[in-house]
């Protein structure tokens, strides 16, 4: 009898320390999201518990942790990260109205296992004054020989450039997509090393004319305690390619809730809140990403870029190619 109560009682004990707490396993490293966490924490008394390394990491735990983990959320920084543990059967579907009412049905899982919490478009970053912005208008044109030796980008093994080529295949397929990823090696300024920053000060110390990045780096760079930073972000300006058949290029951060979550009402309230009026003002303003929150605006300086429409296809077609884009890179040679 004692041994049934003692049993009792610490199941009940689990289960109230469970019901206050989320465990989140996320690939975002960002000061925004430490604010967004504590800032959940005051509004719901749910305490956020953190596990971060990069997505594949991330899925390769929750996978070996099995029907234990102890995992509630998924946050990944690009859309391939979110398909694969899709495919691998580490997310459930969630029913929630304000997440399907307002995030696009573009910017979510078809069986509403993940959903956007940001956006960030892939963009051409060239110095003021250059004529790259009169020479290139899509990203077709970044193959073209006429910009041998021009380009700096990071390497195959990136998400957000698997990503893009995954994008080429939805557009044009995959034995043009090969074609092009070649054409983009041929016109590399060099190997490709580094992050997107890299690039961007490779080009404003001369090195190659076009550097390719994501948005949000480039906000990065002009709030930056490093000069050097400041300094090159300071002579480039952004371009927006679009597809030939299609808009700019937009890759997601975003949000599921593990199969096995042990407080899958406080990971659904969660990413609720993330999905928030009030979180995606942060994320805009604090991390130079753009909303996925209809009527929240841009940052002052993301929206001093310019703007741009939406690629058309669906990024769920991004994880979909993966594959796909991984095998093509190895067979161009993009190292």
């Amino acid at each position: 009898m004692l041994k049934k109560l003692a049993l009792s009682t610490l199941v009940l004990t689990s289960a109230l320390f469970a019901s206050n707490e989320v465990n989140v396993y996320s690939h975002r490293h960002y000061d925004t999201d430490k604010q967004l966490f504590k800032m959940f924490e005051e509004k719901t008394g749910i305490k956020v518990n953190v596990v971060k390394a990069k997505a594949s990491a991330l899925i390769k735990r929750i996978e070996s942790e099995g029907k234990k983990s102890p995992a509630d959320v998924l946050i990944t920084v690009d859309a391939a990260g979110l398909y694969a543990a899709k495919s691998k059967d580490l997310l459930q579907s969630i029913n929630s109205n304000y997440l399907t009412t307002n995030i696009s049905e573009n910017l979510r899982d078809k069986d509403n296992q993940w959903f956007a919490l940001t956006k960030r478009s892939r963009v051409v970053v060239h110095k003021i004054g250059s004529d790259v912005q009169n020479q290139l208008k899509t990203y077709e044109d970044l193959a073209d020989p006429k910009f041998k030796g021009q380009i700096m980008v990071r390497s195959s093994n990136n998400e957000y450039n698997q990503s893009l080529l995954a994008a080429v295949i939805a557009h044009h397929g995959e034995e043009y997509a090969l074609t092009w990823a070649k054409g983009v090696v041929a016109n590399m300024a060099k190997e490709p090393k580094g992050n997107d920053r890299y690039q961007v000060k490779a080009v404003a110390n001369g090195i190659g004319s076009i550097a390719i990045a994501n948005t949000y780096y480039i906000g990065k760079m002009v709030d930056n305690k490093d000069k050097s930073q400041r300094d090159a972000v300071s002579k480039m300006k952004i371009l927006f390619p679009k597809f030939e058949n299609g808009g700019t290029h937009i890759n997601v951060s975003g949000a599921g809730v593990a199969k096995y979550s042990p407080n899958k009402e406080n990971a659904i309230k969660f990413i609720e809140f993330l999905a928030s009026k009030d979180a995606q003002k942060l994320f805009a303003v604090g991390n130079y990403e753009y909303p996925v929150l209809k009527g929240v605006e841009s940052s002052k300086l993301v929206s001093s870029w310019g703007e741009f429409k939406d690629d058309t296809i669906s990024i769920n077609t991004l994880g979909e190619n993966n594959k796909a884009a991984v095998k093509i890179f190895d067979k161009a040679g993009w190292k």
